[in-house]
């Protein structure tokens, strides 16, 4: 089963350009650590302060081990400080979503 760490971001709209750096860093750092990244995701038009992260595993306790060496990761570190300094996450909210298997990346498989 593939459990999907959804992460919600309320953002500082005037900081956007930032987000996208922070996001751009994750790019590099998660896979590193073991995450599979599906993507950051910024606002384009409509609500101008939500963005979001997708990060899964294939358990729970899959993503506790990234969590720790997410911990430890010198990246990872630099890039939380990054957004603390500029303050362009105003807030931070995640959740665990489990996919429905026939449907998980169907498109992109169709596509392949």
């Amino acid at each position: 089963m593939t459990l999907t760490c959804f992460i919600r971001y309320k953002l500082d709209p005037a900081k956007l350009e930032l987000f996208r750096r922070y996001a751009e860093n994750w790019a590099q750092i998660i896979p590193a650590c073991g995450g599979d990244l599906l993507g950051y995701f910024l606002p384009h038009e409509g609500t101008n302060c939500e963005g979001w992260g997708l990060v899964s595993f294939t358990s729970l306790a899959e993503y506790e081990a990234y969590r720790r060496r997410l911990s430890e990761d010198v990246k990872a570190k630099e890039n939380f400080a990054f957004a603390r300094r500029e303050g362009f996450i105003l807030e931070e909210y995640r959740t665990f979503l489990a996919a429905e298997p026939h449907s998980y990346l169907r498109t992109v498989a169709l596509k392949g």
